[in-house]
């Protein structure tokens, strides 16, 4: 649990040096559709962004909350254009109760649904898409970037959101510098270009980056709350791989270990894995982990059967398979 300044020193510095590097060359290169290249380096980069985010919100960088806020903002809001304090109370809600359709804000319904109840009461929309979600998932992905820029706006009208004012001068600041940035230095069709390609891909890569985390493990509803270890554990997924997986991932792949301790450092979650494994199999509470191909496979899996009620509406309710049983 002890922090790792040197750590978070070498890894906020690399970011920050990746983030310039990638303006410098937005700028270098100009008008050029050469510049799309660059916005795959910058959808890359924002998602690292987001992940060092992650990390300061969590305190695993500073223990005093003033200048974990004051970074969370800086480096949330002004930076990338997410809502530092939107994405904090939603994320905190989702670590007290992660999968629970009535608690966890990250499985409700919306586009997506997550459960067969969930399918079986959509309309409009989601319950066009629900028919075929599995294979519009990560089509649908390439939105997401859209979608949490506008989350961040539109949770300003929420008073629940602390320093609302602030939160919104740092948003709108973003956006106005980034706009101006694009169509200062690119003609109008390289610009739109640019736009899509870097939200498209930012979207699509922090979706992949969250999806293999608890999609497709036990979903709780109602009542249905175990205790805090089981909660943890079996509704969340863990990824195997070496370091290229920790350095993609940004540390989530070990998810089990991040929800039992969510403000223990990053780098300090690999040597937590086998004492957690171990304990688990010595409680006989079932440890899940997995390969990133498979991750997915799994969640897809899920969406799929998920949506089974959509494509045959006159299944009766009794004949939806449960997933898992904790």
């Amino acid at each position: 649990m002890e922090r790792r300044p040197v750590y978070y020193a070498i890894r906020l510095s690399l970011v920050g040096v990746a983030f310039v590097a990638g303006w410098t060359a937005f700028v270098l290169i100009g008008d050029s559709w050469w510049t799309l290249l660059v916005a795959g380096f910058m959808a890359v980069t924002f998602a690292q962004v987001a992940l060092v985010m992650h990390d300061v919100a969590h305190r695993q960088v500073f223990r005093l909350r003033r200048p974990t806020e004051l970074v969370g903002r800086f480096v949330g809001n002004a930076g990338i254009g997410l809502g530092y304090g939107w994405w904090q109370d939603k994320h905190t809600r989702h670590h007290a109760n992660p999968n629970h359709e009535e608690l966890d804000p990250d499985v409700a319904p919306d586009i997506l649904v997550w459960s067969q109840r969930q399918a079986r009461s959509s309309r409009g929309l989601a319950r066009l898409i629900g028919r075929a979600q599995a294979f519009l998932f990560f089509p649908l992905l390439l939105l997401e970037g859209l979608n949490l820029h506008v989350a961040g706006v539109r949770a300003l009208g929420n008073r629940s959101v602390k320093h609302r004012w602030w939160e919104g001068a740092l948003l709108f600041a973003h956006f106005a510098v980034y706009l101006t940035a694009l169509f200062a230095v690119l003609p109008a069709d390289k610009a739109f270009a640019f736009l899509a390609v870097h939200q498209g891909l930012f979207g699509l890569y922090m979706g992949c980056l969250f999806a293999p985390n608890h999609k497709g493990m036990p979903t709780l509803t109602g009542d249905d709350r175990p205790d805090y270890l089981r909660r943890q554990v079996l509704t969340s997924r863990n990824v195997r791989g070496g370091v290229l997986t920790d350095l993609a991932l940004g540390g989530l792949n070990y998810q089990i270990e991040h929800h039992l301790f969510p403000s223990m450092p990053t780098p300090n979650l690999r040597r937590a894995r086998p004492i957690v494994r171990d304990y688990c199999t010595e409680i006989d509470v079932p440890y899940h982990q997995t390969g990133l191909i498979s991750s997915y496979r799994e969640a897809l899996t899920h969406l799929h059967h998920v949506g089974a009620p959509l494509r045959t509406p006159d299944r009766h309710p009794d004949s939806e398979v449960p997933q898992h049983n904790h």
